[in-house]
């Protein structure tokens, strides 16, 4: 480049003066439209946003915020909810990789894998309810609730250990659990069972349970279990499920359960089931008809309205309660702290049906399992 125009100031020499006014105006073009004037631009470098600084609260708008800009960096104010909830998010932490970590040494161990097996269903529940009815404040009771579910060697062998047997505990009870604190359930055992898996055709799901319930003395128990579903049409969904039991003590007995559901509008789920239990030491019959509807109202939060028909078989066939409840449950935290509220209106026959209201709040937490957790 630099010989160019030094060859073009040469050859300029010894012109008269407007020539050479002339070559120093045409001059700019000339360096413009040769082949090295995109070797003389302007090296532009842009410089790309680290995820940090795309993700950092500073790009969000201030509409996202609930409190003012000057508040941003303020002390957050103690109280003992903070205290509270604080605690809680430190204990799942501590503790929730422990129970992950025993769930999956117990696959590993118990099926000779070298590694954990899916579709686990241990888990262990934890959390405080408070019920509040007519004239009696709340007050916040302890729950507790778990369930070991491993396999062993053999493919269709698993061992289940529970903290409760649902066979000890009264169908009309199982039907309004989650309307209920610990102090108002039965008091069960746990039980410790291994359990069969197998399949009988396409459909048919079957499973044998041999254990006992784990106290002194033990009772020994064993119970056989068949489901099966059917996507009956388009919208419309059906499931059985019967269960024969039978304890050393308190005798034999078995469930009959059909549901049926169906979306319905506006993200509205539809739910209906009917169960007959036959309960042999009681020589009779427990009947329960369930009809309810289920919505998720957002990505936190379900509400599920219900209404239930309870009766017996004893002395004659006859309704011993009506109630109806409505579920709403919001996540908290993450994916494993959630809160419940629960209010419900029941009318049971030995308080001539009338009706008896109650308020639950409930938080739950799950620190660990692959269950439904809404």
């Amino acid at each position: 480049m630099s010989c160019i125009i030094g060859s073009c100031l040469s050859s300029v020499k010894g012109l008269p003066l407007h020539h050479l006014t002339r070559c120093i105006f045409f001059l700019p073009l000339f360096l413009a439209a040769s082949p090295f004037a995109l070797s003389a631009e302007p090296v532009v470098t842009v410089r790309a946003s680290t995820v940090a600084e795309v993700l950092s609260p500073y790009r969000l708008p201030v509409s996202f915020y609930t409190f003012e800009p000057d508040d941003y960096w303020a002390e957050p104010v103690d109280s003992w909810w903070m205290n509270f909830t604080n605690w809680v998010i430190r204990q799942e932490r501590r503790h929730g990789g422990t129970v992950q970590n025993i769930g999956a040494w117990a696959d590993r161990t118990l099926s000779g894998s070298r590694h954990a097996l899916p579709n686990n269903e241990s888990y262990l529940r934890m959390g405080f309810a408070a019920e509040s009815e007519y004239s009696d404040p709340a007050q916040f009771k302890p729950e507790v609730r778990f369930r070991l579910d491993v396999p062993t060697t053999k493919e269709k062998l698993r061992l289940v250990i529970e903290s409760e047997s649902e066979e000890q505990i009264p169908l009309a009870e199982r039907e309004r659990d989650r309307q209920l604190t610990e102090p108002e359930r039965s008091d069960t055992d746990t039980t410790g069972a291994l359990r069969f898996l197998t399949d009988v055709g396409d459909a048919i799901n079957l499973s044998m349970d041999v254990g006992g319930r784990l106290r002194l003395p033990p009772e020994a128990f064993w119970r056989l279990t068949a489901r099966k579903g059917w996507q009956v049409d388009t919208n419309w969904a059906l499931n059985v499920q019967q269960r024969v039991y039978y304890y050393h003590q308190s005798g034999w007995g078995s469930r009959s359960w059909l549901g049926a559901d169906r979306p319905v509008w506006n993200d509205w789920h539809f739910y209906t089931s009917s169960e007959l239990e036959w309960i042999h030491r009681d020589k009779k019959f427990a009947a329960a008809q369930i009809f309810s509807v289920r919505k998720r109202v957002s990505p936190r939060s379900v509400i599920a309205p219900r209404i239930g028909i309870l009766g017996e078989s004893q002395p004659t066939w006859r309704t011993t309660n009506y109630f109806a409840d409505i579920t709403w449950r919001y996540r908290a935290y993450e994916d494993w702290l959630f809160a419940e509220l629960i209010p419900a209106l029941e009318f049971p026959r030995e308080e001539s049906f009338k009706d008896q209201a109650s308020l639950i709040f409930r938080i739950e937490m799950y620190f660990a399992g692959t269950i439904d957790r809404d």
